[in-house]
């Protein structure tokens, strides 16, 4: 096309060319900068979009969002973003706020742009505009990172317990009566709590499985179930080294041995978890158990994983899991014709698959505990956890190629 608009074209030569092509060549510029006085700047561009930025923005993003009752900052950081793990990068911090984190039921979340980087930004109904306001309204009242009282449950009914918190956990040592088990309204001796308060309750648990780490087979912890609730009558040492602690149970989820450990029961989970996407980007274990003994889990339930601090996990990490791929028979490897059809096949491994999202909170040395919060497929033991941002999410395939 280009050629034939040379043979038949009776444009000038020498200078007036020359000086006819610089004034369309102006003429153009001044046309060119006009329009793009109209056109979006690149940060608008990107802000309508939410594409090409560095924090990828829900395409259907509200400009605002009012916090309601019973909503968890994962699932508002899913309105907002594609990656709620991206939380931090747009929370707009408010210094004049006691905890700049904590966001409360009627709290109205604003979408708006600080030099082209989009930032959420909280107020109230009625706010005309963002007046910073001190807040002092307790933690028991904002809105969790997830449901707290699944949490408050497993950490009042420890389900999963470390090699070295066995090893140190005071445990029953008899019962009351000459009973060979204990349950509800029976009376239980431990040994181990020193001398603690009359009326102080404790959680009695069972030691199961034992958890070993795949990658060398060290004992990393064990499966912990729920045996009972007890609380202290008194404690006696005048015959012992150690004193004895006298307990009565006030519920039990299952028999209760010599040997189970007693631990605190925690009445309080502590300060909330911050969402974020762990420093190592390399992470790389496996999923060793599912709290209950379940086969496979699903979303709100809890895991534990053969990585913890000294890989850099911390609590409010988010953590991807991969299923692994199956062997599949290719039945027709040797022709696509049926008749050709034969029992000796050859076999093909899918890819992993992205089966969910886990939100970690709580880390010891070498493994930790967390709860799905997002349910793509169903998980077992053996699924690889990886970064959240390895892979693809939307369609759940690994990408081996980053």
């Amino acid at each position: 096309m280009d050629r034939m608009l040379r043979v038949g074209s009776n444009a000038p030569t020498g200078r007036t060319h020359w000086a006819r092509a610089v004034t369309v060549s102006l003429a153009v510029a001044g046309t060119s900068l006009a329009l793009w006085a109209a056109v979006p700047t690149p940060a608008t561009a990107q802000q309508a979009s939410g594409q090409s930025m560095s924090v990828p923005l829900a395409p259907n993003a509200p400009d605002t969002y009012v916090v309601k009752k019973g909503d968890t900052l994962w699932d508002i950081s899913g309105v907002f973003l594609t990656y709620p793990w991206y939380w931090p990068e747009i929370w707009y911090v408010n210094p004049q706020i006691e905890n700049p984190h904590w966001i409360y039921p009627g709290d109205v979340l604003r979408l708006i742009y600080v030099d082209g980087k989009p930032r959420i930004t909280v107020g109230t109904a009625g706010d005309v505009r963002l007046s910073p306001q001190v807040r002092t309204d307790p933690l028991a009242q904002a809105i969790r990172t997830v449901p707290y009282d699944i949490l408050m449950n497993f950490v009042q009914h420890p389900s999963l317990l470390t090699k070295a918190q066995l090893n140190k956990a005071p445990y029953v040592v008899g019962f009351r009566g000459g009973h060979i088990v204990g349950a509800k309204t029976n009376e239980i001796y431990a040994i181990g709590l020193k001398k603690p308060a009359v009326g102080a309750e404790y959680t009695v648990v069972h030691p199961g499985t034992e958890l070993r780490d795949p990658d060398d087979g060290d004992l990393l912890g064990y499966i912990g179930h729920y045996a009972a609730t007890a609380r202290v009558i008194t404690t006696n040492d005048a015959k012992h080294e150690e004193p004895l602690t006298h307990l009565t149970v006030l519920d039990s989820g299952r028999e209760i041995q010599q040997g189970d450990v007693v631990l605190p029961a925690v009445s309080t989970f502590g300060d909330d978890l911050v969402l974020s996407a762990p420093a190592n980007t390399k992470l790389n274990g496996q999923v060793l158990a599912i709290v209950d003994g379940l086969a496979v889990a699903g979303r709100y339930q809890v895991l534990a994983i053969n990585r913890g601090k000294r890989d850099g996990l911390k609590p409010g990490n988010v953590v991807a899991i991969f299923a692994r791929g199956l062997d599949v028979p290719d039945f027709y490897s040797r022709g696509r014709d049926w008749t050709k059809f034969t029992a000796n096949y050859n076999t093909i491994t899918l890819p992993n698959e992205r089966s969910g999202t886990m939100l970690i909170f709580t880390v010891e040395d070498r493994m930790s505990y967390g709860l799905v919060v997002e349910s793509i497929a169903p998980m077992r033991i053996g699924d690889f956890i990886k970064h959240p941002d390895f892979g693809h999410r939307e369609s759940g395939k690994e990408d081996f190629m980053r």
